[in-house]
This record gives structure tokens, sequence and C-alpha cells, in this order.
């Protein structure tokens, strides 16, 4: 009877640790205490001394950590029967890291007790196995899991883990229902470890079938869906479904709906709560509860501590009225981020005040109306003292800090060092989205030290292709090093392979598909000409040859009626600088060109045999404030050319009305006009508008010379200048149609598709969304509508008799490959006597040009 009474109270003591204990996956023993081979007196407890404790069936925990958690330490002084044994076994089960444990008093010897603890380690994780889900998938989950095999035990917390990570993972890709269990194998490599098979249902991807709003008096519910940019409600005319269901961008869209709201004026708005529930199988619903609250406005704004500009005029730059409906996203912009300069802090900013500072505090509100005051701390005027520019490796420090628009010596500028890190875009040398300039004031002198951080990415640029054209197989190789140093021309120590770092650019190209056509090309750029000033100098050359000889089996003998040929030679030398005058945006440059053309036999001009030689001035006026020179997101860029041959017609004595062609163009005589204009635009987050318009004009000097044979336009087509060896003819892209395919009405096709036009004009409007923005690669899509023509003469010239075309297409910018792209265009307007009325759906281009489309 008496050891039935001692059970009875030892399962009493040990119920209350077993109470709390957390049941794992595996279903382990009940923990236990025993007693061996020895009487307790259960109903009068006595204290003893903990003589020492042994562990038994650890195999890789550290027997020592155990007993000292357990708290059964030797020397230690515990009451018997009591709480304590209870409390032993309790806190090693909380650990987790046991599937049994037992307790068993081994010997009690007179006042000193003799523990044994024994415990059935939980496995170890080996790997995972995950069950349900793609190869792609599993590697994404898996990096997120983060376990170490080996070192993680499979308990509770592992689960709990594993389970939320693989829901959120899923639910971030429209698996808004996932199920997940677990199963678990021996490993037959490794002890007491085991594979945890993760077996996962993913359910199908959901959508938002409704979102309701309640508590919204003044905004109507659809006004509110229209706010959650990225979470939207199935309907019947949205033709390509309202995408999936994504709990992250949910909650984003949350954020963004409170955020609008307040924007009307209502500061007070809230959710209360929101609830996403199961509609059916494949979507979900949203139940939104808000509170509104009252409709705020602004009332009085006051200044306090403005001494350098006066209230009046910060009032005229802040731009807001009394009255006007309380924002403080507009509040906030126009104090501090307009992105135009032209907000409170840019005025300070702008003119030295370094760390100027404005507080908005909301003083009085009465009502439904807001009273504020502007508290200001203007600080000390700053002056740049050093400028420094860390992370160019490869490119010489001069040649970034000559492009540096905040100068030491003069005030600070958060306009300029804005203006500077464009620059250093600008130059194609470094990442642009790392460019990140730093101010470092020093309070007691009042200067300030700025420091560019760069980092350098590829720059030079190869072009390998191979084409097909004039029934031949075309090869082309093209080298342009952008970073070229020409003064380490003869250095071999700087040859990497080719000398770098002065911010010079070398370009050689080659083309040909053998003896028959063969052209060659070189340019030398130097933007610095001396160093000391925005000069830019350059010079470039290149010679072309086409003839029908090797044609076939046989050759054809050069004095043959039948044999044909056309070489073109040239060189241009120019000079350019900058302008601060209507802006610093502006540059004008001047170049001389000299080019000579030799026909023989070669049909489709104006002249088939003799010698021509075009001698022209040029003048070109630039302004570009593009932001970016890859993507723009903001800014325009314009350039007007003025390009003219002296008029030999005016100035001989030749009458051109009896004159031979060899007379008549032997020197080319024209007067030449084109503009170009682009503008950019965001629109709605990433997306971004671009609208070009392009002009161009070919003239003469006396109507009995007649035009130029050269120096014409031709439209359509990839715009590359691929196989049209005829230097003298601006290749003018427009997707949707043939190259060249563009011609006058009424003209002959045969002549106008060779000769070109003298007049044409082009309009784009394009629609671009970024998909990729690193250092490795820039890419994004394009939606665009063009519109084009050409013109024989100035008479017929109507700039709204376009041919049209529309399409979509994507361009990526590789730095060693430049600006590749495919389009696809549909041509509405079919162009008579071309070869399938001059359509064209896909259009091609490698290494274009980036200021080009």
């Amino acid at each position: 009877m008496k050891r039935i009474y001692q059970l009875i109270l030892l399962l009493l003591f040990g119920l209350p640790a077993m109470a709390q204990i957390t049941r794992p996956q595996s279903n382990p023993a009940t923990p236990t205490l025993k007693v061996s081979g020895t009487d307790l007196d259960y109903f009068n407890p006595r204290e003893y001394i903990i003589g020492g404790t042994t562990l038994t069936g650890a195999k890789f925990l550290d027997k020592e950590v155990i007993i000292t958690l357990s708290k059964l330490i030797k020397g230690e002084t515990i009451t018997l029967p009591g709480e304590a044994t209870g409390n032993a076994i309790k806190n090693l089960w909380s650990q987790g890291l046991f599937d049994d444990v037992k307790l068993d008093i081994t010997k009690i010897d007179l006042d000193t007790v003799y523990f044994e603890i024994e415990v059935v380690e939980r496995p170890r994780l080996s790997s995972f196995e995950l069950i349900g889900v793609s190869k792609s998938q599993k590697t994404d989950i898996l990096e997120k899991l983060n376990a170490r095999a080996g070192k993680t035990i499979v308990n509770e917390n592992l689960y709990n883990t594993t389970t939320s990570v693989v829901t959120k993972f899923l639910s971030e890709k429209g698996y808004f229902f996932t199920k997940v269990t677990y199963d678990s194998k021996p490993d037959p490599n490794q002890e007491n470890s085991v594979v945890l098979q993760v077996m996962i249902d993913k359910g199908r991807k959901v959508k938002v079938h409704e979102i309701k709003f309640t508590g919204n008096k003044e905004f109507k519910s659809s006004k509110l869906r229209k706010f959650l940019k990225k979470t939207k409600q199935q309907a019947f005319y949205k033709v390509f479904g309202s995408g999936k269901f994504n709990r992250t961008k949910y909650e984003e869209d949350k954020t963004t709906l409170i955020a609008k709201m307040q924007e009307k004026g209502y500061r007070d708005a809230t959710i209360i709560k929101d609830t996403v529930y199961q509609y059916s199988d494949k979507a979900v619903g949203i139940k939104i509860d808000l509170f509104e609250g009252p409709k705020y406005y602004f009332g009085d704004i006051k200044w306090a501590g403005n001494a350098k500009y006066t209230t009046e005029y910060l009032e005229r730059v802040l731009g807001i009225e009394k009255g006007e409906v309380f924002s403080e996203e507009k509040l906030e912009k126009k104090l501090r981020g307009t992105g135009n300069s032209d907000d409170v802090s840019s005025v300070y900013l702008n003119d030295g005040y370094l760390t100027f500072n404005v507080d908005p505090v909301q003083t009085k509100i009465h009502g439904d109306t807001v009273d504020l005051e502007m508290r200001i701390y203007e600080g000390p005027q700053y002056t740049n003292n050093r400028i420094t520019v860390t992370g160019n490796t490869i490119t010489n420090d001069h040649v970034v800090l000559r492009d540096v628009r905040t100068k030491p010596g003069d005030k600070f500028s958060k306009e300029l060092l804005v203006r500077t890190v464009r620059e250093i875009g600008q130059l194609g040398n470094f990442d642009e989205s790392k460019t990140v300039p730093t101010p470092k004031p020093n309070p007691a002198d009042g200067t300030v030290d700025i420091e560019y951080a760069v980092e350098e990415k590829p720059s030079d640029q190869i072009e390998l292709s191979g084409g097909f054209g004039g029934g031949r197989i075309i090869g082309t190789l093209g080298l342009t090093f952008n970073n070229f140093s020409l003064r380490n021309l003869f250095n071999l120590k700087a040859y990497k392979p080719l000398p770098k770092g002065d911010g010079q650019k070398l370009s050689l190209r080659g083309q040909t598909n053998g003896r028959q056509y063969q052209s060659y090309s070189f340019s030398f750029s130097e933007p610095w000409l001396g160093g000391k000033k925005p000069v830019s100098f350059g010079i470039s050359a290149f010679t072309s040859l086409q003839t029908n000889n090797a044609g076939g089996i046989y050759s054809i003998d050069e004095n043959s009626s039948q044999f044909s040929k056309i070489r073109l030679n040239g060189i241009t030398v120019s000079l350019g600088r900058r302008l601060n005058f209507p802006d610093n945006y502006f540059q004008l440059t001047h170049a001389i060109n000299i080019q000579q053309y030799i026909l023989k036999n070669y049909p489709g001009f104006l002249f088939s045999t003799g010698t021509s030689y075009n001698f022209n001035l040029t003048q070109e006026l630039s302004r570009d404030s593009r932001d970016s020179p890859i993507f723009p997101t903001g800014g325009s860029y314009f350039k007007f050319t003025i390009q003219a041959t002296p008029p030999y017609s005016l100035l001989n004595k030749v009458n051109y009305a009896t004159a031979s062609d060899k007379e008549r163009y032997r020197f080319t005589e024209y007067h030449k006009w084109k503009f170009d204009s682009q503008w950019f635009q965001r629109v709605a987050g990433k997306l971004v508008v671009m609208a070009q318009a392009q002009f161009g004009f070919l003239g003469t000097y006396n109507k009995a010379v007649g035009e130029s044979a050269f120096e014409r336009f031709k439209l359509g087509g990839d715009g590359m200048q691929g196989f049209d060896f005829l230097q003298g003819s601006e290749i003018i892209k427009m997707r949707g149609y043939a190259n060249n395919a563009v011609i006058p009405f009424g003209s002959d096709p045969t002549i106008a598709q060779n000769s070109g036009s003298p007049i044409y004009s082009k309009y784009i409007m394009e629609l671009r969304y970024p998909v990729i923005a690193s250092q490795q690669a820039t890419a994004f899509l394009v939606a665009f509508a063009e519109g084009g023509n050409t013109w024989n003469k100035f008479g017929d010239f109507n700039p709204f008799n376009v041919r049209r075309s529309a399409g979509v297409g994507a361009k990526i910018f590789l730095p060693i490959f430049g600006l590749l792209g495919i389009d696809y265009g549909h041509a509405f307007d079919t162009i008579p006597g071309v070869t399938d009325g001059g359509k064209q759906s896909f259009t091609f281009s490698i290494a274009q040009q980036l200021g080009g489309l």
C-alpha cells in the first residue's frame, strides 16, 4: 500500500512538468521519474545534498551542459519529494533536443542523493528533400531556409520555420493556399541524421475576385480600387486577366491606399482592419474596413528662422495657398523634393547652405483647418574645398575631375552636385547607378569636402557579325575603345590590352564579302583638346569599294562595258566646344569634310561614270539634358545641323545647261539642313514615354545644276549602314518597312530606292519599360508608333502626309556590343511599285548608336 501512495505522489509531482511540453512530430515517449530500491517518505519531505548526476544516451551533445541545464548539480541542496525533479525534466524537455527524458534516483546514502538522467536525442538534419515544386523553386527555397546540415535539430521549431519560409515564398508567387506536410527517412551516411521530406501542395494560383470596402463615405469603392495598383479585382473586360494575388504587393498597396487618401486631405485616414478570405479554390476576396476622418485644408502658414530669404519669397517658392486641400505629400515635395531645384530646400542648398533644415510644425488644428509654422535652420554657408574621386581603377583622375561641376572655392550647390553625377555617367566608363557623391562638411572653417565614389564598367565594344546581302555573305568586324589613351601609345606597360584611362575614343571597323565589296573606317576623338578646356577634337576617315569583279567563277575585265564599280574615300576633321548660353547643356561643333566618289558604269544615280568631290563645312548645334545616355527617364535632346559646300556654279563661268555629267558633277554642291529632337518623360512607375521628330532637307544653289547625286536620305528599315556602301546617303530607320522602301509618291522605285530623296520627315511616339538595369546589361521593352515620308521637292512637302507603322520591340545594351535591338512593326500603308509593298515585319539592329533610334 505504501508503494502505491509513493507512485500516486510521484505522478502528482511530475504532471506539472509534462503539461507544458510541446508534442513533437515524432511522438516521443513520456518523460518519467523513477526510484530504484529507495523508499521516500512522501508525507515528510526532507533535504538532501546531490552527491552526483550521471548522464546516459547523449552521443552528440555536451554531457556537462545537459546536467547543468537540469540544475541537478553536485553539491547543491534538493528537497525530496519536491518540484526540483519535475523541473529538471521540464528544463531538459523545453530545449527541444530530446525525444525522451528519464530521471532515476539511483541511490540515497544518508543525506546524499544520486541521480541518473537518461535521454534519447532527436535526430539531426542531414538535408531537405522538397517534393511538389519546380527545380528553380527548390533552389530559391533552399537558399532561404539556410539550415546547416549536421547541426540543425529536427524539432518543432524547424517544422515551423520551414513551413513559414515555404508558404511565404509561394504566396509571393501567387499560391495562396499552400499546404506543407513532413516525413523523414534515415540518412545511411550519417549517424542519427535524417533527410527531412517536405511535401508541398501548392494548390492553384489565385486571383482577386472581389475587393470590398466598408467605412468609406467620401471615396467611392471604384476609386479606392484604383489606388491599389498591384492588387486588381477580376473583371470581364480585362482580357489578359487581373494578375495573381501577391501578399507582398498587397501589403505595399495598403500603404499606397492610405497615402493617396491622405494626399486628398484625409490626414486621419487609416485601415481599421482587413481580411483576405477564400472565395473559391481559384480566387480570394479582400475586405478592407476604413476610417476616413474629416477632410482637412491648409490654414495659416508662418515662417520662423529665415534670415537669408524673405517670407514673401519663400511663400512664392512653396506655392501653397491658404484653403488648399491639405496634403503632407505635396508639402514635403515643395519643401524638399520636387526634383527640379524649385523647392525650398534646393533654394538654400544651391546657395551653399549645406546643413539647412526646415521642420513643418502643425501649430493648430481648428475644425478642418491645419495651421503650420515652418521652422527653419539656415546654418552657415559652405564653400567647396577638396574634391576627390574614388573607385576609378582604370580611368585617370583628371578625366573625371574635369567634368566635375563643384569646383573648389565655389559655394556648395546641390544642383551642381546632381549635374556632376550626370556628367560622370555621360562619360560611359562608370555604372551610373553606383556613382555616389558624399559631402563632408567641416564646420570649423565653413568648408565642405566632396568625394565622388564611382565604379568602373566595361566600356569597350566589339561588333562581330555576319549577314547576307547582294547575294553574298558579308562579314563585319568593329572595335571601339571608349577610354583610350593616345599619350601612352608607345608605353608598352600601359597596354591592357590597349592603353586606357584618358577618355579618348578610338574606333576601327571593317566590312567585306571578299573582293567584290570592301569597306574600312577609322575614327579618333579627344573630348578635351589640350586638357584644359572642354574643346573636343575628332578625326575620321573611310574608304569603300563595290565592284562586280570576281563575280561567279570568272572575272570581268575592267575595260569591259559590263564592268562596274564605285569607290568612296573620305576624311573628316571636327572641333567642338561646350556653350554656357543659353545654358550649359549646349554644344557647338564645326567640321570639315572631304569626300571623293569614283564611279564607272555604276547605275542608279544621277551619273554613272566619273569622279565627284564633296568638300563641305558642317555646323552643328546640340543640347542634351537627358539624365542617362542608355535609358533616359527625363530630359531632352535636340540637334540642328547645317552642312554646305561652296556654291561652285555661282562662282565659275560654266554653262551647266549644256555641261556634261563629268563637268556638272565633278564638284558636288548643295546645302543640307537637319533637325532631330527627342523628349523623355516618366509617366508612371518605371514607364517612360519618348517622343521624337526628325526633318531633313537637301537644297541646291543653281537649278541648272540640279540636285546633288549624294547626301540624300533613305528612309525605312533598320537604319544600319550594312551593305549600303554609299556612305554619302543617310540611312534613316523606320520600323515596319524594308530598307530604303519609303519613297516619294509617284517615284520610280528602281531609281528612288537607289538614289534616295532630298527631303524627309519622321515622327515617333514610344513607350519604354525597363526589365534589366545593371552594370552588365540594360534591357527594356518598347511599344511604338511611327510616321514618316520622303519628297522630291519642297513644293510637295507635307509633314502630315506620312506612311505609318506601329509595333513592339526590345532593346538591350551590353557594354561590349553596344545597343542591340529587335522590333516587330506593322506597316499600315503600302508603297506602290516596291516589293511586298515595302513592308517588313521584323527589324534587327546591331551596335546601334545610343542617341539614335
